[in-house]
């Protein structure tokens, strides 16, 4: 391991968390190498300050999220990377910092583009009427923000979340409900870049909501294709 860990302080009922960040971020990094193994127990809880109880519980948390696996006389093994749950929201958090925020956003876009479009074709179709009505006070304050004389980034990062939100959740399918909070966990720092100076793409959001109170799923999926586009986030055009 490239680095020893640092002592942990906080109260006993987040301690065993605060262990799982560090190691995970360690991992997440590349600074504990894929198919390493971890310090013994009694090391790592020198090098914590915690005992083997809060120890064991951090190591159970990572690997549920699929980073470690842990077998009698071998150890603790960090899991190649193919197997770790990006999905997870904690683990998303986890990542916070570690890569380039445009490498970061170019990626969560990917994934965006891969789901987001069908999700607004979908909310289009089968939206009920008190999602539609949500969806339609959420646009307005959307754009009560967008048309501001002063820009309040913040508000605009928990309307804007809140707006794409509710589109997975009016899509009438359970299975999208886990990515809509995915994307939700994600969307905070994607929307801090993408509206730092001031940019809301109020139209395309325009776009898709008239699309989906209209009912029409075809020009949804294009409306929302169309604002997936790098250009409109502040990013580079991936080569």
């Amino acid at each position: 391991m490239a680095n020893a860990f640092n002592p942990i302080s906080g109260s006993k009922r987040s301690l065993h968390v605060q262990v799982a960040r560090e190691i995970a971020r360690g991992i997440l990094s590349g600074n504990i190498p894929e198919g390493s193994l971890l310090p013994g127990e009694m090391v790592l809880c020198e090098q914590f300050g915690i005992s083997r109880t809060a120890l064991r519980e951090a190591v159970k948390l990572l690997t549920s999220k699929g980073l470690l696996e842990s077998r009698p006389k071998v150890g603790t093994r960090i899991v190649s990377r193919s197997y770790w749950n990006f999905l997870d929201p904690q683990l998303i958090e986890w990542m916070d910092g570690l890569i380039d925020t445009d490498q970061f956003c170019h990626k969560f876009l990917g994934l965006r583009r891969a789901i987001e479009p069908e999700a607004c074709a979908l909310a289009a179709k089968f939206a009920t009427a008190d999602q539609r009505i949500e969806l339609s006070e959420t646009f307005q304050q959307m754009v009560e923000i967008a048309e501001a004389e002063e820009f309040n980034q913040q508000l605009w990062m928990e309307v804007d979340t809140k707006f794409h939100s509710l589109i997975f959740n009016a899509t009438g399918n359970d299975f999208y409900l886990p990515f809509g909070n995915i994307l939700t966990t994600m969307f905070v720092n994607f929307i801090a870049h993408s509206s730092e100076e001031g940019s809301t793409c109020i139209k395309e959001h325009r776009q898709i909501y008239d699309a989906i109170m209209a009912g029409n799923s075809d020009k949804a999926r294009q409306a929302s294709a169309a604002h997936l586009l790098e250009s409109n986030h502040r990013l580079p055009v991936a080569s």
